[in-house]
């Protein structure tokens, strides 16, 4: 755990500011759910919670099964990082950060399809580039999105049958996530 050297007073009805620095460089925004730790020592930690994330494996396995079958290389994301993916490699893209313009288009809750102009990658650092994207909603709530990317082969599926695989996933991940 780092230290950052700042102090808040809890108020009198029990709540506490997390500084905007803070909430800027870990990415919460307001209404984020957060959840609460505690440990023996007496520390209390807040961790962004992240339904989705609670299905990681879930998520891995739905995407193993798309690139198996279809070839489609994918990425299934909470609101702010890669959970799972297939067909590009785990280790450059798991964890990472979404990139700003992917989450704006998450915030627009309607499919993206790239349209051959401009680019939009998948990642912060720029890996990857978006073919098809589609927000995973449940209860009405964007929890992440389901997204293809394009191949470096060129290689493709047709455009229809991937926009319907990926409004499938994205679909069936929000129900998983209401039951």
């Amino acid at each position: 755990m780092k230290a950052t050297g700042i102090v808040r007073r809890i108020d009198d009805l029990g709540r506490v500011v997390i500084p905007k620095e803070i909430r800027r460089t870990m990415r919460i925004r307001e209404g984020d759910p957060l959840e609460i730790y505690t440990d023996r020592e007496g520390e209390v930690i807040f961790k962004k919670y992240s339904p989705i994330g609670e299905m990681t494996e879930f998520a891995a396995q739905y995407a193993d099964t798309l690139y198996k079958t279809c070839s489609l290389a994918v990425a299934i994301c909470d609101r702010d990082a890669i959970i799972a993916c297939a067909g590009i490699p785990k280790k450059d893209y798991n964890d990472k950060s979404l990139s700003a313009e992917l989450e704006a288009l998450v915030d627009e809750r309607s499919l993206y399809t790239f349209d051959g102009t401009s680019e939009v990658s998948l990642t912060e650092s720029g890996a990857g580039t978006v073919s098809c994207m589609m927000p995973i909603i449940s209860e009405g709530d964007i929890a992440g999105c389901v997204v293809s990317v394009r191949r470096s082969d060129g290689e493709t599926l047709s455009r229809d049958i991937e926009i319907k695989l990926i409004q499938t996933a994205a679909g069936f991940l929000g129900r998983q996530l209401e039951s």
